[in-house]
C-alpha cells in the first residue's frame, strides 16, 4: 500500500468510545484549489490558499486544536518540512514555515477549521495530523503550486493565461522549417488522476533526493529548484529520468518520437517499468512531458520551438558551419543549427539574480540532452529577459540558450587538400519564428521579439556585442558584404510524392561579366542539422552580367528523395558558386524543404455529454500510383479515451482508404482533443485533430463545434 494510500484512511485513536471524524472536505477545497480536474477523492491543495476542515466528536475544544503538517524524511522546522499550527497561538511554529489554523464555526460536537498553507511551503505529499484532546487523526494531502496566490513565486496575474499555461491538458507543438511551421497536436493530461503521483514519483528519484532526501524536501519550497530538478529528470542521461533519446535513426526496442502524441502515454510507461527510461524522444517530446509535469505541480508552463536553432558547443556565440568543395556538408560538426528546437518556458519570479523583479517571469527550460549544467543534463532556468539584453553572465545557462536564438553563423568551404575558405557570414539567421501556442485559442503566437531585438538592428548588434564581450571578452568585427547575392526559393508548393520544383536567383553587385561554376545538391537531413543521406547532385555554369539579376529553375526528384526521406522531414537543397577566374570568390545559398504530407481526416458525431456515446472516424487515403506498407491509424485523448485506439496494420493500395472507427464516452468536463496519428513505411506520422468540448449531461442544449 503507498504512502498516500495508507494516510489517506484517517487513523484515529479512540479514548474508550469517543472517536474523532475529520471531514477533509475534498470535493469543496480541491474544486476551491483548482485541482478537482485532478479527482476529488484525496485532499489536493494550493499552497498559500486556505482550505477547511470539518472535526465531529462526543466533545471537541476549540481552544485545544492542534493541527502537524510534514513531508519528507526527517521532517523538522528548520528545513521547513514540519510545521505545527493551534487554535491556541502560543502552541504553534515559530520557526520554518509556518502554517496556521482558526476556527470558523462551532459547537461542542462539531468544529469547522480554516487551515492556511504559506505560500513558501514545500510542495508534495504531506502527512496531517490533527489532535484535539485525547483524539488524534492522521490524514494525507498533497500540496501544490499556486499561481492564484500573489505571495507565491509562481504568481500569474492573468486568469486567461493561468487557464492556458497551467489548466489546459491540449497544446500545440510546432515543428517543421521557418518557411513551412507544422502543427503537432499534444495531449498533456496532466489532469489525469494517476500523473500528479507519477509526477511526485519523479522528484523522489532524482540524484539529489536519492543522495540527501531530507535536503532535497527542503528545497522544494523553490520553483528554481524544482523546475531544475525535472528538466534534468525527463531525459535519463544522468538518472532514473522519463526518456531516453535517439537522433540517428535507428528505433529498435522502441517507438519512433514521432509516434508519440501524449505526455500521459509515456510517464504511465515510465511509471509501469519501475521507473525505466522510455524508448526514445527527442526535443519536441521532452518539451511536451516537461510541461505536463510542471503544469501538474502547478509551475505556468508552455512550449516553445525555436527555428534556425543553433547548437553552440564551445559557447562562444559563434556556428561554424562546413561544406566540401563538391557542394555538400561533410561529416557532422561540434556546432550545429537544428532546423528547429523545442524547449519550455515556466513562469517564475527570481529574487535569487535580482531584488528588483528584473528577471521576474518567463524562464528557458530546457529537458533535452545537449550540454552538461553543474555536471548534469538540464538547461535553465534561464531569464527571457537576461536573454534579450545579452546578460550572458547570470544564471542559469543563458549563454547556450542565447546561442540558441542570436549566436552569428561563420560558413566555411573545405578543399580536397585540408584548407578552409571563409565563404559566408550570417548574423541573421539563426532564431527565427520563435512560437507558442496563443492563450485561449489554436493559433500561433510568434514571440521572438522577447528573445531578441529586431535583426539588423543597431539595439540588437549592441546586444550581441555585449553577450559576446561578457562570454569571451572580445568583439565580433563586422565582415563586408559580398558582391554577388544567391537565393533559392520554391516553384510552388512541394508535396511528398511529387517532384519539388526550385528557383535559384542570383544578383551580381559587381561592374564586371562572371563565369561561374554552380554545383548543386540536395541532402536528406535530420532536424538536428545531421546529414542522413546525400540524394541529389548537379553542376551547372552560368555567365553572370554586372549588376543584374538571373533565375535559374531545376527539380529535385522524389525518386530521389522519396527512399530516404522517412523519419526525417526535411532536405537540404544547397547551392555553391565558384568564380572560375579568381577561385577565391565563393557564394553559397541555402533551402530547406519539408515536402508536404497527405491528408489525414478525423470526425466525430453525438452530443459531447459527460458519459455520453460518441463516435469518432478516422480515414486516410493512399495518394500515391504505389502501395503503401505498414499502415496503421491510432487515436487518444485524455478525458476521452480511456486508452489510445490502434487499428490492426495492413497494407494499402494506390486509392485505397484505412479506416479506424471508435466509440467512446467523454469522462471529463470542459474542451478536449481527439488526436489522430497515420503511419506507413512511406509517412511518418501524419497527425490531425479535431476538438470537443464535453459539456454536462443535464445540458443537453446547442451541439458540437469542430475544429481543425
Amino acid at each position: 500500500m503507498s504512502m498516500s494510500e495508507n494516510l489517506s484512511r484517517n487513523t484515529v485513536r479512540r479514548d474508550q468510545a469517543a472517536v474523532m471524524k475529520v471531514d477533509l472536505q475534498c470535493e469543496k477545497n480541491n474544486t476551491d484549489h483548482h485541482t478537482n480536474e485532478i479527482t476529488v477523492e484525496r485532499l489536493i491543495i494550493r499552497r498559500g490558499q486556505a482550505f477547511s476542515l470539518i472535526l465531529s466528536a462526543e466533545r471537541l475544544d476549540q481552544n485545544d486544536i492542534q493541527i502537524t503538517a510534514e513531508t519528507g524524511p526527517g521532517a523538522c522546522e528548520q528545513k521547513g518540512t514540519l510545521s505545527s499550527c493551534s487554535t491556541d497561538p502560543q502552541r504553534c511554529s515559530s520557526v520554518g514555515k509556518c502554517w496556521s489554523v482558526k476556527v470558523l464555526s462551532g459547537s461542542p460536537s462539531a468544529v469547522t477549521l480554516s487551515v492556511l498553507c504559506p505560500a513558501d511551503a514545500c510542495i508534495g505529499l504531506y502527512s496531517l495530523t490533527v489532535k484535539s484532546g485525547s483524539y488524534t487523526s492522521v490524514s494525507a494531502l498533497t500540496v501544490l503550486f499556486n499561481p492564484w496566490s500573489k505571495d507565491d513565486g509562481v504568481f500569474l496575474e492573468s486568469e486567461a493565461e493561468r487557464q492556458e499555461y497551467v489548466m489546459n491538458e491540449q497544446g500545440i507543438v510546432y515543428q517543421g522549417v521557418d518557411e513551412y511551421i507544422t502543427t503537432t497536436n499534444w495531449d498533456f493530461g496532466q489532469f489525469e488522476e494517476d500523473i500528479l503521483d507519477i509526477c511526485l514519483k519523479l522528484l523522489d528519484v532524482n540524484p539529489k533526493c536519492l543522495k540527501d532526501a531530507a535536503e532535497d524536501y527542503s528545497a522544494r519550497c523553490n520553483p528554481i529548484y524544482v523546475s531544475r530538478v525535472v528538466s534534468a529528470m525527463i531525459n535519463s542521461d544522468d538518472d532514473k529520468g522519463v526518456l531516453m533519446g535517439q537522433w540517428d535513426g535507428t528505433y529498435i526496442g522502441g517507438v519512433l518520437p514521432s509516434n508519440w502524441n501524449s505526455s500521459v502515454d509515456i510517464l504511465r510507461r515510465w511509471i509501469k517499468y519501475d521507473c525505466y527510461p522510455v524508448k526514445f524522444g527527442q526535443c519536441w517530446v521532452f518539451a511536451a512531458v516537461m510541461c505536463t509535469v510542471l503544469r501538474c505541480l502547478g509551475i505556468p508552463c508552455r512550449v516553445v520551438t525555436n527555428y534556425q536553432s543553433a547548437h553552440d558547443t564551445d559557447q562562444n556565440l559563434v556556428i561554424d558551419e562546413y561544406f566540401s568543395d563538391y557542394g555538400v556538408r561533410p561529416k557532422p560538426n561540434l556546432d550545429s543549427v537544428w532546423n528547429y528546437h523545442v524547449w519550455v518556458e515556466g513562469w517564475m519570479k527570481r529574487p535569487d539574480l535580482s531584488q528588483d523583479s528584473f528577471y521576474d517571469g518567463w524562464q528557458v527550460l530546457d529537458p533535452t540532452p545537449q550540454e552538461r549544467s553543474s555536471g548534469s543534463y538540464c538547461c535553465g532556468p534561464a531569464p527571457v529577459k537576461a536573454i534579450l539584453e545579452g546578460h550572458t553572465d547570470v544564471k542559469y545557462d543563458i549563454p547556450f540558450v542565447y546561442g540558441e536564438v542570436n549566436a552569428d553563423k561563420i560558413t566555411w568551404l573545405v578543399m580536397a587538400n585540408g584548407s578552409k575558405k571563409k565563404i559566408l557570414s550570417d548574423t541573421k539567421t539563426v532564431g527565427q519564428k520563435i512560437s507558442t501556442k496563443a492563450v485561449g485559442s489554436d493559433s500561433r503566437q510568434d514571440i521572438t521579439d522577447q528573445y531578441k531585438h529586431p535583426e539588423g538592428s543597431v539595439k540588437e548588434r549592441a546586444v550581441y556585442d555585449e553577450a559576446v564581450k561578457r562570454v569571451t571578452g572580445l568583439i565580433e568585427s563586422q565582415k563586408p558584404r559580398p558582391s554577388v547575392q544567391m537565393k533559392l526559393s520554391l516553384d510552388g508548393e512541394p508535396l511528398n510524392g511529387a517532384d519539388i520544383r526550385l528557383k535559384l536567383l542570383v544578383k551580381s553587385e559587381n561592374s564586371k561579366a562572371q563565369d561561374l561554376t554552380l554545383k548543386m545538391s540536395a541532402q536528406v537531413m535530420r532536424y538536428t542539422g545531421t546529414p542522413a543521406a546525400d540524394v541529389w547532385s548537379n553542376t551547372a555554369d552560368l555567365q553572370l552580367q554586372p549588376n543584374t539579376e538571373q533565375t535559374l529553375p531545376f527539380e529535385l526528384p522524389f525518386t530521389a528523395y522519396g527512399p530516404n526521406l522517412l523519419d526525417n522531414n526535411c532536405i537540404k537543397v544547397s547551392v555553391i558558386a565558384m568564380n572560375k577566374s579568381d577561385p577565391k570568390e565563393v557564394y553559397l545559398a541555402e533551402k530547406d524543404v519539408v515536402p508536404h504530407s497527405p491528408t489525414l481526416k478525423v470526425t466525430v458525431s453525438g452530443t459531447p455529454l459527460q458519459d455520453s456515446e460518441m463516435n469518432a472516424e478516422v480515414v486516410f487515403e493512399n495518394p500515391l500510383p504505389s502501395p503503401l506498407k505498414n499502415c496503421s491509424v491510432t487515436l487518444t485523448g485524455s478525458g476521452l479515451l480511456k486508452q489510445t485506439e490502434q487499428s490492426s496494420t495492413v497494407e494499402l493500395g494506390p486509392g485505397q482508404r484505412i479506416t479506424l472507427r471508435v466509440t467512446f464516452k467523454p469522462y471529463r468536463l470542459g474542451p478536449k482533443k481527439l488526436v489522430a496519428n497515420f503511419d506507413c513505411s512511406t509517412f511518418r506520422d501524419i497527425k490531425a485533430s479535431v476538438d470537443v468540448n464535453v459539456r454536462p449531461a443535464a445540458t443537453r442544449l446547442g451541439f458540437l463545434s469542430f475544429r481543425r
